[in-house]
Formats: structure tokens, sequence, C-alpha cells
């Protein structure tokens, strides 16, 4: 377990003086008033799409197999507003490590939060379902500052960048996890902690199994979710950090528990799971990580889809 990060000094080597340069500019803009920074952000976000031609691939595509019934002007529209958010997600993570709890507070309505204690008063851990949006560190932190809990994560292999996220993300939570020590994650669930989970992303062949996902019958996807809640007894509970549109702020969904969620096997789980994601997703489509090749691992035999 992975509590706040005392600062290295091989972390000033010339290696990291890129890193370095690009965390001082970050921080630099996040100090900018909001308005601004959404108006920079957005603006970035579409300029980037012609220095990241692999990635709007990658979204397009991702929009097609699960959105085939929209025409292709509307995922057009998607993906362009997709991409606006990519470039968001650039000052949002900074907004998430840098900003005083002051400043996140006064952007975010936050709702739902009864469905936390409601879990805590079962005296039960609760697996925080956190989707790959694209406001993701911001969310984590609006959520931490109302609901302190241990993060899951995989750790950068850029050792600076490490420890400027595992620094960040602990201004609101109490620790990390790795995310292959499932054994940590079902110890904190029994104590009655708050994991925060994202079983949305394809995490490859090993561990996963195949579940329908939006248009997508076989979908790879982890069966973690079936062994922590079998195992962990917890509450189950998405949320969803949604930018406001026109740049008015936030807000921050705290979904109910999905007590019925079924647990006679790992795919009857990930079938239900992913029923739940589409829900999540759909309230803000635009602004999630259609960027990632979600759809990467394929049944044996099949072949790839990007």
């Amino acid at each position: 377990m992975t509590t706040i990060p005392t600062f290295n000094r091989s972390l000033l080597h010339p290696r990291y003086w890129p890193t370095w340069i690009g965390i001082g500019l970050l921080y630099l803009m996040v100090l900018l008033p909001y308005p601004l920074l959404y108006r920079l952000g957005t603006s970035l976000g579409r300029l980037s799409m012609r220095f990241m031609p692999r990635r709007v691939h990658i979204a397009r595509r991702n929009l097609e197999l699960c959105f085939p019934d929209k025409s292709s002007a509307e995922r057009e529209a998607l993906l362009i507003k997709n991409f606006e958010s990519v470039g968001m997600g650039l000052f949002e993570t900074g907004m998430g490590w840098f900003w005083p709890d002051w400043r996140v507070k006064r952007l975010f309505k936050v709702s739902g939060l009864e469905n936390i204690s409601l879990a805590h008063a079962n005296k039960q851990g609760v697996l925080l379902i956190g989707l790959h949006f694209l406001s993701l560190e911001l969310g984590a932190r609006i959520f931490g500052i109302h609901n302190p809990g241990i993060g899951v994560y995989r750790p950068n292999d850029n050792k600076l960048l490490d420890w400027l996220q595992t620094w960040g993300r602990l201004r609101s939570n109490k620790s990390m996890l790795d995310r292959s020590d499932i054994k940590g994650m079902i110890r904190a669930l029994k104590n009655g902690e708050i994991i925060w989970y994202a079983p949305d992303h394809d995490y490859g062949p090993k561990s996963s199994v195949f579940a329908p996902l939006f248009a997508m019958e076989q979908a790879a996807t982890t069966a973690g979710t079936h062994m922590l809640v079998r195992l962990g007894k917890p509450a189950v509970i998405p949320f969803v950090p949604r930018r406001l549109p026109g740049g008015k702020g936030y807000e921050l969904i705290i979904m109910p528990n999905e007590e019925h969620l079924p647990l006679e096997s790992d795919v009857a789980t990930a079938t239900y799971m992913n029923k739940v994601l589409e829900q999540a997703i759909l309230l803000a489509p635009d602004q999630y990580m259609w960027l990632h090749r979600r759809f990467k691992t394929r049944p044996p035999g099949q072949p790839s889809l990007y």
C-alpha cells in the first residue's frame, strides 16, 4: 500500500528535466481562471486531432463499433467534442493535482453522497466504480474531499510522474494500491474502506472474460469485479464526474448501490457490470476515454478491429 511519497533527489536528474518543464507549465496554466482554461482546453483538444492521427483513428473506430445506429455525421460531431475533452483532460489533471480544496469545491455540485453513507451504515466497504472519463483525476479529487478512500492504479514507468500522480491523488485520499494487489483490495473492503476501481478498460486476455458492451457482443472485460464482490462483499457504487456545457463547472453523480449484481459466474457479473458502465458512459459520452483500444483483445482466431 502506497502512502504520501517522500521526494527523492534522484528525481532532479537531467533525464527528468523535460518532465519538470512540462509539470511547471501545467502548474502555471491551471493558475488561470477556469473560463479561460475551458476555452484553452477545448481549443487545444481540437488542435490535437491534427497531431494524433492514430488516436483519432482509434476513437473514431470505437464510436463506430459502439454506436453503429448513429449516422456518420453524429459520430463525427461526438468525436470532435471528445477531443475537446482530451484537451480539457490535461488541465483537469493539473486542477486535480494542484488546486486547493476550496477551488475544486467551488466548481462542483455533488449528488448521491447518501449512497456512501448508507453503505457505511450497513458496515460495508465500497467498491467505487470509477470509469475512465477524461476528468477522472479531478473527479477522484472531489470525491476524496467528501469521502477519502483508497485508489487503485498502475505505477507509471516515469519515476517522476509516478511520484507526482501519487502525491496529487493522495491530497484527498488515504493511500494507493497497485492494481495487481487483489488481496490488498479484498482486505481493505472487508475493513470497510472505499476502493476506487475501474473495470471499464481492456486489460488483456489474462483474467478477462468476454461480455457484451454497447453494440459489441464480445468485449474483453475484467473478471476482477466478480472476485472482489464475491470475497469482499462491498456495496458496488458507480460515480460519474461530468463537465457541464459551456464551462459552467462540474457535477459529481454518485449512483445507488448495485445490490442485485449477479455472482453465479464471472461472465454473469461482467455482463451485468457492462450494462452499468453503459448507463454511466451515456451520462457524458463526449467525455469518455474513447482513444483507448477498448476492443484490442479478441476471441481466438478473430482479427484485430483496429
